[in-house]
């Protein structure tokens, strides 16, 4: 059989992955964050935030997005790897100019308030505003400012990730994901309904919906 005339494999994709919003003007509610980071993207310049919210709500997601509109050369620091070897190598890249094409230098640390108390420090004294390195801004997330220094607090505008008042787009959005990915005329699940039990985390609710289609698609 000749290869080249069969059908491509459709690789399954998580719903999650595949509906993750890529700009700030993307993200459903949050609206005081995406007109911060909007500003920010439209005029960078040094400065540190800390994006405060519940899992879900798309805090890593939205420094991802702030990076590509700005855009920005992006330090990715997950959790497991924030250390002070990891940290130092990064800050010190930040001493050099950015890459063509790009603005600055944005690094983003994941759940800073799960930092060990050496990592603070140490961070503590790059933010200080003789060590600050040119053209970087510092995005820091985290569920809860417990086991935050005051010092580290005030070196960072605290932004609020709150999935307060998105249940009814919260609802209109996964429906609409349903639309674009049910087989035809499977019976749709309330949506409302798995929102309000997903508390209106938008990761959540697609990882329910995407259980809802893995049973639609073998009724």
């Amino acid at each position: 059989m000749d290869t080249a005339t069969q059908s491509p494999t459709i690789v399954p994709q998580l719903l999650t992955d595949k509906y993750r919003p890529a700009r700030v003007d993307d993200f459903l509610g949050l609206e005081k964050a995406r007109k911060i980071c909007a500003g920010l993207a439209a005029n960078p310049f040094p400065s540190a935030y800390l994006f405060i919210g519940g899992p879900g709500l798309g805090k890593t997601t939205m420094g991802l997005a702030l990076a590509e509109s700005m855009p920005a050369e992006l330090h990715h620091v997950p959790s497991q790897d924030c250390n002070i070897a990891n940290l130092r190598r990064v800050i010190d890249d930040c001493w050099y100019y950015p890459p063509a094409g790009k603005k600055m230098h944005l690094v983003l640390i994941d759940e800073a308030d799960q930092m060990s108390a050496a990592a603070q420090n140490f961070l503590l004294s790059k933010t200080d505003g003789t060590a600050w390195p040119p053209a970087t801004i510092y995005i820091f997330t985290c569920n809860s400012i417990e086991g935050l220094e005051p010092r580290f607090l005030s070196r960072t505008m605290m932004v609020d990730f709150s999935s307060y008042g998105i249940a009814k787009d919260a609802a209109a959005f996964i429906e609409r994901v349903w639309n674009a990915e049910a087989p035809q005329g499977a019976a749709a699940p309330n949506f409302a309904r798995i929102v309000k039990e997903c508390n209106n985390n938008i990761r959540a609710s697609l990882m329910e919906l995407q259980k809802e289609l893995m049973m639609a698609r073998f009724s």
